[in-house]
């Protein structure tokens, strides 16, 4: 997994590329955890993203979380379909603020 982690807008954007899943979580939670420590309105990007499982959902929802307990918030934008199909299926879909692109997602974050 490729993680990019850059400023954008006043938000921190958090650029995901390939598999999100209990293999590569430890990286993103911790890249998660120093992010929102450094910035809690947080973007991240799941254009690349082209797998998602119960692992990879539960780090997103931790950082969420960890977010939103200093006052920011974190987004999703750029789901491709399979990765959206589970969002929906879990009903992860209505936790998480989702938008189809990135300026989309930084409007709603300012």
């Amino acid at each position: 997994m490729e993680i990019v982690v850059r400023s954008q807008g006043g938000a921190s954007v958090i650029d995901l590329a390939g598999r999100l899943d209990a293999h590569q979580s430890k990286h993103v939670t911790q890249m998660l955890a120093n992010t929102v420590a450094a910035t809690p309105r947080v973007i991240v990007n799941l254009k690349q993203v082209h797998f998602i499982d119960s692992t990879g959902l539960a780090t997103l929802v931790r950082g969420m979380r960890q977010s939103r307990e200093k006052a920011g918030d974190l987004v999703l934008c750029d789901l491709q379909q399979p990765v959206r199909i589970i969002f929906e299926l879990t009903k992860l879909d209505r936790a998480f603020q989702i938008y189809s692109s990135e300026q989309a997602a930084l409007q709603a974050l300012q």
